[in-house]
């Protein structure tokens, strides 16, 4: 077992034990049954969890990462991102996640910003409402208005989260990578990369000066477009810290019966929303990645608002390319080729039935491609390919997980602002511009040269390397090195399974000779060889059956 993972949980002992606890009260113990820790499995074994294992798997989970706060709320919320790794059931019920908290005391959000923006809010506002509005686990939300008469809303950090989600990270980091050494289940969708990820979606959120850019930098897109408004910061009332930025005042798209009463055309809200993300994302490459109706407002005039601009993704142009290739693969139909885009894209074992999954995939096209764009359900294609990925244990970079999961959202939330909506059809005209870019002159030569730079390194290279390996053979000085990564733990089985075996033999030797000394005509070494076999032999079978790999 690593001992830097152990240390980390160590250190942070008590919040551990709190995780442990939380686990075991809704029924999750399990989770954590191939962590060899006595101070955490005592935990677990003494919790009360009785009461709420009539509840499904997924609605525990979410519950017990609400009690557990901050970091393991946020941690949900990106692993919702992720029905790749989680499946698409336990996505949608992690989605549900909200973070509503009582807000720190008035004093305290004051003392916030007089040390973060060098004085108290009375000299900095002409107004500031001492009470939040509206609270979550990382920040509060305080009305307030400018010397020139704007509404703005101060965003306040919340007091020591900084602190413990530092902690909670810790404890997160150690879990996984102690998950991936010793759980064969958890393995192969690699937790020290998905901690890590979360390490750093976590941190960026933490500072809000990273929301203040990306505010910036979409309504610095936007302005042309009169459909779309992002709130305006305002740099000088804004630090790490505190984010200080224009008053949107409208109806919630959550808010279905007022929306409905406004008289406001929501089919054209929910088209104009719905481009909007599409322009992100198929035009700027950078995108707004938590489209729920929390986070979009109806203005007037069928204006839509955007809010929360903390979480946003982004698209290489190495992934935009392997996109549309996979958007035109299975235009056209061809499983072969969308299934090898996929095994490309991610990372598949090194067993996946290759013919099968392409099987599935022919079988994926005819249920979806043929049909006009109107009838086209892209939620349920994107969860059956979601479905289909996670059955093959397939694992999507982070960046493609999350665009696809954010269509999904997309189109879930315009769907329920009107029924007759069809992403498929806005989708259209992006689809089109991406042929012509991608078959357009100019692409066409970029690919060229590209292809003949990699040639002419591989030709310039390959001489001079097959001269090295050839000359090195003919020495015998040409050396192979094999690296292996999860195999102490089988090593340490084999090795305890041999030396149990030993003892047996020798105390049956010692045994079957009557080998002196005895005790009441019984060999005392030979017994104690047997009782020494049968404790190793215990610990091996009981590691055995912990580790779930019988």
């Amino acid at each position: 077992m690593p001992f830097d993972a152990l240390d980390r949980l160590q250190k942070n002992g008590k919040r551990a034990a709190e995780v442990a606890a939380v686990l075991a009260k809704y029924g999750l113990a399990d989770l954590l049954r191939w962590l060899d820790v006595d101070w955490i499995q005592n935990r677990l074994r003494s919790a009360d969890g009785q009461r709420l294992h009539d509840q499904p798997l997924p609605v525990r989970i979410r519950l017990a990462l609400t009690d557990l706060g901050t970091t393991f709320i946020k941690l949900g919320q990106v692993l919702s991102t992720r029905p790749d790794l989680v499946g698409a059931e336990l996505a949608g019920e992690l989605a549900l996640l909200q973070a509503a908290t009582t807000p720190d005391p008035p004093e305290v959000a004051r003392a916030t910003v007089e040390a973060e923006l060098g004085q108290p809010p009375e000299r900095l506002f002409a107004a500031f409402e001492p009470a939040a509005f509206a609270s979550a686990s990382i920040a509060q939300v305080h009305g307030a208005r400018l010397f020139d008469g704007t509404e703005v809303v101060v965003k306040v950090q919340r007091q020591s989260v900084r602190e413990r989600a530092e902690a909670d990270l810790e404890i997160l980091e150690a879990l996984a990578r102690l998950a991936e050494r010793h759980s064969a289940l958890l393995r192969p969708y690699q937790p020290v990369a998905v901690a890590r990820q979360f390490r750093r979606t976590l941190r960026r959120e933490l500072d809000f000066t990273y929301e203040r850019r990306n505010l910036e930098a979409f309504a610095q897109r936007f302005a042309g477009d009169p459909t779309v408004r992002f709130p305006r910061s305002v740099p000088a009332l804004s630090t790490r810290s505190v984010l200080t930025m224009e008053r949107l005042r409208g109806i919630g798209a959550a808010d279905t019966a007022a929306l409905r009463a406004s008289g406001e055309d929501l089919g054209a809200f929910a088209r104009h929303g719905a481009a909007l993300y599409l322009a992100m994302l198929f035009r700027d490459s950078v995108y707004h990645a938590d489209p729920h109706p929390g986070n979009l407002l109806l203005l007037p005039g069928g204006v839509v608002g955007v809010l929360d601009c903390g979480m946003v993704g982004r698209i290489d142009q190495g992934l935009r390319q392997q996109v549309e290739a996979m958007l035109f693969a299975a235009v056209e139909q061809d499983a072969a080729e969308l299934a090898e885009i996929v095994l490309r894209l991610g990372k598949a074992p090194i067993d996946t039935d290759r013919t099968a999954l392409c099987g599935e995939i022919d079988e994926f096209l005819a249920d979806y491609v043929g049909h006009t764009l109107h009838d086209l359900d892209v939620s349920a294609a994107l969860q059956n390919l979601f479905d289909l990925v996670r059955r093959y244990h397939i694992v999507l970079p982070a960046p493609l997980s999350l665009l696809l999961r954010t269509l999904l959202v997309l189109d879930g939330t315009s769907r329920a602002l009107d029924r007759d909506f069809s992403l498929a059809e806005l989708i259209e005209p992006f689809y089109r511009q991406a042929v012509r870019r991608r078959l357009s002159p100019r692409a066409l030569a970029r690919r060229v040269r590209r292809n003949l730079r990699d040639w002419d390194r591989l030709l310039d290279t390959l001489p001079r390397d097959a001269r090295d390996v050839l000359g090195r053979l003919r020495e015998g000085s040409l050396r192979m090195r094999l690296e292996h990564t999860h195999l102490d733990a089988v090593l340490n089985r084999v090795t305890l399974g041999i030396l149990v075996a030993a003892l047996v033999l020798g105390g049956a030797a010692l045994w079957a000779n009557n080998a002196p000394p005895r005790l009441a005509g019984v060999p005392l070494l030979g017994l104690l060889l047997f009782a020494l076999a049968g404790w190793l032999g215990w610990r091996l079978l009981r590691a055995i059956r912990r580790s779930g790999e019988l």
